[in-house]
């Protein structure tokens, strides 16, 4: 049940959907590509959330993009076929390991390299090769962040990964990926699991449903490598705090992929007709719109000018190396 204070920003996320998807088929390429629906999302919700357009009784039920965002995810697994995805699973597997592993080493000592504090750089690290805001919070309390640090880190991969879910589309239709490829590539070089299904979906449908299969399963790497780095941070720095609780599997753990590959087995195996199929990926496509918005509408572009030239150039900088890593290590295992 949606309580009331929360329904303004729930009608107003709902309202931008509708009329980013309406926009879509009307000025995007004749309507030929809909999905294009999710970048005009959000820079929608950007364009309401930073002129001074957002009413204040909205922003309590803005969250509940995020919500409506994973139960799009469930819906959309209906139309992902696994046949592919489990024949290129090692593949995929080596892809999203080697991706994580050199990208978050190169962006801790680019961190060291610009003088950035140990925690945040730490948290910049974890942020942009994991799985973005959500290992920041989660990493933060076990290598006790200062709270600015942690804001720092927050908006930085923030600010990034939004860049990315508007640019790399552009550029993977430029150099011509394939759908599969894209969405691998998605998968791994994009921060958060939102920004990762909008720009898998900007894509294509099929970008889309293998970007989010293989978020889903780098995603189940967050609580590992958080001890890990809890570990490592206690032994080298003396500076964990030991009254800090502990890791909270069921807060970290994405327990939605069950749903999600659920969906999809049933549709692997043929349990859903073709009309069920289109009936729930179309209604997941919309709550994807929805989160898209809700990404646009948390997005204050005043709140990065207090995150300070260094952390934002050690971030763009380990976006690309991440991307360019995914990038190689795709054209060797997938070529």
């Amino acid at each position: 049940m949606i309580r009331w204070q929360f329904l303004p920003g729930l009608l107003l996320l709902l309202a931008l959907a509708i009329v980013s998807s309406y926009a879509s088929e009307l000025v995007v390429m004749g309507g030929k590509h809909p999905l294009e629906a999710s970048a005009l999302a959000v820079i929608l919700g950007i364009f309401v959330a930073n002129v001074g357009m957002l009413p204040q009784s909205c922003k309590p039920g803005i969250f509940l993009g995020e919500k409506l965002l994973v139960f799009g995810i469930v819906l959309m697994g209906a139309g992902l076929n696994i046949g592919k995805i489990a024949t290129q699973g090692p593949a995929m597997l080596a892809i999203i390991l080697v991706t994580m592993s050199v990208g978050f080493f190169l962006i801790y000592i680019l961190g060291k390299l610009f003088t950035l504090p140990p925690a945040l750089a730490l948290l910049l690290a974890v942020g942009t090769t994991i799985c973005g805001t959500t290992a920041i919070a989660i990493t933060a309390p076990l290598i006790k962040a200062p709270e600015e640090e942690t804001s720092y880190a927050v908006g930085t991969v923030a600010l990034w990964g939004l860049v990315a879910i508007l640019l790399y589309p552009y550029l993977g239709h430029l150099m011509q990926a394939s759908d599969f490829n894209f969405g691998v590539f998605a998968g791994t070089a994009i921060h958060s699991t939102p920004q990762v299904i909008g720009a898998g979906f900007i894509y294509s449908d099929i970008a889309g449903q293998t970007a989010t299969a293989v978020k889903l399963v780098r995603n189940c790497f967050i609580a590992p490598v958080a001890i890990l780095i809890a570990m490592w941070f206690a032994h080298n720095l003396k500076t964990v705090d030991p009254t800090a609780k502990g890791l909270n599997l069921k807060r970290v753990f994405p327990w939605f992929l069950f749903g999600y590959f659920f969906m999809a087995a049933c549709n692997s195996f043929g349990l859903f007709s073709t009309q069920v199929v289109d009936t729930l990926s179309n209604a997941g496509k919309f709550l994807i719109l929805v989160g898209m918005v809700g990404i646009g509408l948390s997005t204050n572009f005043g709140a990065f000018k207090k995150v300070g030239g260094k952390p934002l150039i050690v971030g763009l900088i380990g976006s690309l190396i991440v991307a360019a890593v995914s990038a190689a290590m795709i054209s060797v295992m997938l070529a």
